[in-house]
Parts: structure tokens; sequence; C-alpha cells
């Protein structure tokens, strides 16, 4: 096992490679076009032919014979529909490049000539129309491109990258799914794992990073708050679940603004309530469904025993029984914090920003949405260095409406994301290559 000083003295090699990674940027830029043709063509189809979560089975197979036409060792079917792609190049470092795969439950509205028109059934049980709404298509593209580039540069590295395609990350169980299935015992434990997300939020080409906790602990919370039911006519013969659960939704706002340290990020959003279904009767129940963001496991924890407490405390103030306690239940499910290991991500980017200029590479703020890639880091964080960035979608046009106010961007899941693939794609590509020769340098 390499411990954490020798990988952080390590990264001090990499400003060897400074020169001859911007001597080779040219070349590399121009190799990149030159594919893109081909890219696009493989980005509109894994468009118009998206897969829900653990059913990416056409996809993992389309591309598992990608990596092997490129001379990549390839293993299927790791973590039910995850791919492993290992390629082995003399000694040195190993380095892991994640790509996702799944799409959404969502009806494409994008207008697009290769608009999806997939459909299929979700966990719910319901049919519904299914869209890479999240951009994974651009993902998985870039990671093609990026093995191809690799592979034809194997006289400029030394060492081995592994190079994954991770199923489920739209429910947050693809990542720890794999390392469940052996990926870092079955297949050579990485010293560095990198990969990139697609943003709305940036004009395409532009590159984003954040150091440190990079996105955030999501965990999904169900309440279920009894109560007495009756007449609507006659509230004093009940006890009111409707009321009760009111008094725990506002209470909740409490744990933020007055229990979290204000320099702390945290987030407790109620995003459904449920209960009742006439005008005249008061039910004998209310649902609840909360979703909770936080970066720490410190403030997780403070968070889901506030919930819980709260919950409980309202209910006794309403004077409901012991018997009649409201049922809080953390889904298991949870996605953890993505934490950007410092050093290393400032060191990659750094090389990025000397590549692609200080005006496309820039240091952004952390958010609270979540992404599983953080459990590639947790898996080992004395081993493990870790980077995620973002690269941005955002067409220059729509970018330059949207600043003037003429228009509104859709978001990540929209049903009418279209980002401009090819920039995306392109700039990954570059990004991802560029950052592991210098990783994998000689």
């Amino acid at each position: 096992m390499t411990s954490k000083p020798i990988l952080l003295a390590a990264l001090g090699l990499l400003g060897a490679t400074l020169v001859p990674a911007v001597a080779q940027a040219d070349d590399l830029r121009s190799s990149v076009a030159a594919d893109m043709p081909d890219m696009m063509a493989l980005y509109r189809d894994l468009h118009e032919h998206p897969e829900l979560s653990f059913q990416e089975v056409n996809t993992a197979k389309k591309l598992a014979a990608r990596a092997r036409e490129l001379g990549f060792e390839v293993t299927e079917n790791v973590g039910k529909t995850g791919v492993v792609a290992v390629m082995k190049n003399g000694p040195g470092p190993v380095l892991m490049i994640r790509a996702d795969m799944d799409g959404l439950p969502v009806v494409e509205q994008t207008g697009l000539a290769f608009a999806s028109k997939e459909k299929a059934i979700p966990a719910s049980g319901v049919e519904t129309g299914v869209m890479h709404a999240c951009g994974h298509d651009t993902h998985m593209t870039a990671w093609v491109a990026t093995a191809e580039q690799m592979a034809a540069r194997r006289a400029d590295w030394s060492g081995t990258l592994v190079m994954i395609l991770q199923p489920a990350e739209e429910i947050g169980e693809g990542a720890l799914a794999m390392i469940d299935d052996g990926l870092f015992t079955r297949f050579p434990k990485p010293d560095y794992v990198i990969g990139f997300h697609d943003a709305a939020q940036f004009p395409a080409g532009t590159i984003g990073y954040s150091t440190g906790y990079a996105l955030a602990n999501v965990d999904s919370v169900d309440i279920v708050v009894h109560g007495v039911g009756g007449h609507g006519a006659y509230p004093h013969t009940t006890k009111d679940p409707i009321v009760l659960a009111a008094s725990i939704v506002m209470k909740l706002q409490t744990l933020v603004s007055r229990e979290t340290n204000p320099l702390d990020p945290a987030v407790v959003t109620v995003g459904s309530f449920h209960a009742g279904s006439k005008h005249n009767i008061i039910s004998d129940e209310a649902h609840l469904q909360l979703t909770v963001r936080s970066y720490t496991d410190e403030e997780r924890k403070l968070l889901l025993d506030g919930i819980a407490r709260i919950a409980r405390g309202e209910a006794i103030a309403a004077g409901m029984p012991d018997d009649r306690m409201p049922e809080v239940t953390v889904q298991a499910n949870y996605t953890p914090s993505t934490y950007n290991t410092p050093e290393f991500s400032e060191d990659v980017m750094g090389k990025l920003r000397t590549r692609f200029g200080a005006d496309r590479v820039k240091k952004v703020p952390s958010v609270m949405g979540g992404e599983d890639f953080g459990q590639f880091y947790r898996a080992d964080p004395d081993h493990i260095q870790s980077l995620i960035f973002w690269v941005g979608g955002v067409p220059m046009d729509q970018w330059e409406k949207a600043q003037k106010g003429e228009v509104t961007l859709p978001s990540l899941h929209s049903p009418y994301w279209a980002p401009d693939a090819e920039k995306v794609i392109s700039t990954a590509t570059e990004a991802m290559t560029a950052a592991a020769l210098a990783i994998l340098t000689k």
C-alpha cells in the first residue's frame, strides 16, 4: 500500500511534466478534434438510447467492446452492469477514470433530431420515458475518447490505467455496488481517481472545480405522523395529524437556522406533505418526505438526530401517547459527500489552467447536489487521492441571452437540457487525457 505522504510527494513530480504537457497541447488538442466526428456519432447514439439505473445492459456492452478494441482488459457485470477496463503499461501509479452510464425517468422535450423515444419501467413500476437529462451521455463519450487517446499514447506514460463505467449514479447505488463487487480487490487499487460532470450553470467549454467538500451528503427521510381521525366539525374529539405535521415542518427549520453553525452548509427540505382525502374528515395519518443535505459526517448526524428529536418532541407537545409517536425512517441508500483532496486537486487544475488559460479554468463554490463518486475516496481515504470537476455545457448563444435576462436556462435533470455536447466532450477529453498523462508521467 502506498502511503499518503508518498503520494503527496509524488505530486511534486507532476510539476516536472509541465513543459512536456504544454508542448503537447497542440498535438493533443488536434488529435481530440480529429476524433470528434466519430465521438459525436457515438454521443448521438448514446443520447438516443438511454437506459435506467442498473438497466444499462446495451450501453455497457457497446462501450466495453470499444475498450477491448483499444487493447484494454475488460470485465463486464461488475456491480450488476458496471464495466472495468484495465491497461497495464509498466511501473508507476494506478489511475482510475470514471464515467457514469444511467439515464433518468424523464420524457425528453429538447426537440433534438436524435431525441430519446425510449421507455422503461423504473423501481416505481410505472412505465416512463427515459432521457440522458443529466448529461451522462457526454461523460461516456469523453470516457471512450480519453481511452482512445491514452491507448494511442502508451509511449508517453507509465503505470496502470483503470477506466470504469459505473451504473446507477442517479439512485446513488452504483459506485458502492462496484466496490462491494470487488472493484478494489479484483482489480488494481487506484492511487488517484478522477472524473467530470457536465454543468448547466457554466458556459460550454469552461472548467470549474472545488477543493475539499465539492458535493453533499444526500439523505432521504420519511416521517409518518400518527393521529386520531374523526369528523372535521368535532376536532376536539381527534388528534389532528395535519396540525402536528405542520408543527414539525416549521420546527425543522430551526435545525439549520438555530442549531447549525452558520459557516457549515446544511439543508433540510420537506419536499412532500400528504394527508387526508376529504374536506370534512380529519385523517389519522400524515406523511412527510424530506431531503437532507450536509458535508461532514458530524453535521449529517446532527441533522438526522435533530429530525427524530423534533418529530417526537412536537408529538409529545400535542399530547400524543407513546404508542402513537411519529415514525422517522432514514433511507439506507444515502449518497455520501464528495471530497476533492485539496493538494491533488489544485495540482491537476494548475496544469489544466496552464493548458486552457485562466479564463477557462476557475475555482467555483461547492454545491449541495449529490454524486456517489465520493464513495471511491471514502473506501480508503488514507490511500486514494480524488478529484471530480465540472465542464460547462450551456451553449454560448443561450448563455449570453441568459446574462441579459432574456431566457431562463434549464437545469440538469430538465427535459429541456441539451448541452453543447461537442464542446463538453472535447474539453473533457483533453482535460482528462492531460491529467492522466501528468499523473502517469514516466
